[in-house]
């Protein structure tokens, strides 16, 4: 089965016991916002559990964060890691898939026996947690996604992963997008994870050139003899 068919299953699966769902959605899109339950978030950490990949994981609403708590195996050594969750900015254009990340509050405990140097580490609390984004800064083979860490702050662009940044269409279908919608604002409210689009962020001469560049004219192209 497809990933495509997995995230079909999964949102009927959801929808089938959260039907008001469907009511909250359509008043949202109304107001050009649009929101991920936590339900379902906590759904999606129930299967990571079942499929093994996390002990535990468990997501809770600290607007406009989420606080993260998960327990794993890192290196032979059992934790508890918890952590709130911000997400400053989106920017998303033929350039770039630009998320810029906040982590506070983060701890680390030994939740079983372990004689491993991650288990010395947090134990001393000569591990700093105050600065996670310098901290993954120094990590040994930093993804080239991770564009930016320093303090508590994370900034990935997923255009720098070369799968995704020589996707040429890819890169037209989120510059189309950019040019009709910008992500606005993203964050927590109560039982919900929202994220508040604004139209035209760039007016609607850019969108209608952007339209043009990116669908019209790759579709006359396709139409063409020879084209792709």
């Amino acid at each position: 089965m497809g990933i495509e068919q997995v995230a079909l299953k999964a949102a009927r699966e959801f929808l089938a016991t959260h039907p008001e769902e469907l009511g909250h959605a359509l008043r949202n899109a109304l107001g050009l916002r649009f929101g991920v339950p936590l339900a379902a978030l906590r759904w999606l950490g129930a299967q990571a559990v079942a499929s093994g990949k996390v002990k535990a994981l468990r997501i809770d609403a600290q607007p406009p964060g989420l606080r993260i708590t998960t327990e794993v195996d890192l290196m032979q050594t059992p934790i508890r890691a918890s952590f709130v969750l911000y997400i400053d900015r989106v920017e998303l254009s033929e350039a770039q898939a630009l998320v810029a990340l906040r982590v506070e509050e983060v701890s680390l405990e030994v939740t079983g026996p372990a004689e491993t140097p991650v288990a010395a580490l947090i134990k001393s609390g000569a591990l700093d947690l105050s600065n996670p984004g310098t901290l993954a800064g120094y990590l040994p083979g930093r993804s080239p996604v991770l564009v930016e860490a320093q303090g508590s702050r994370l900034v990935l662009d997923f255009m720098q992963e070369p799968r995704m940044g020589n996707n040429l269409r890819l890169r037209q279908a989120l510059g189309l997008l950019g040019s009709f919608v910008k992500i606005q604002a993203v964050g927590s409210h109560r039982d919900h994870f929202d994220v508040v689009l604004r139209a035209f962020p760039r007016g609607i001469g850019e969108a209608v050139r952007a339209f043009n560049q990116h669908l019209v004219a790759p579709t006359i192209i396709r139409m063409l003899p020879g084209g792709r």
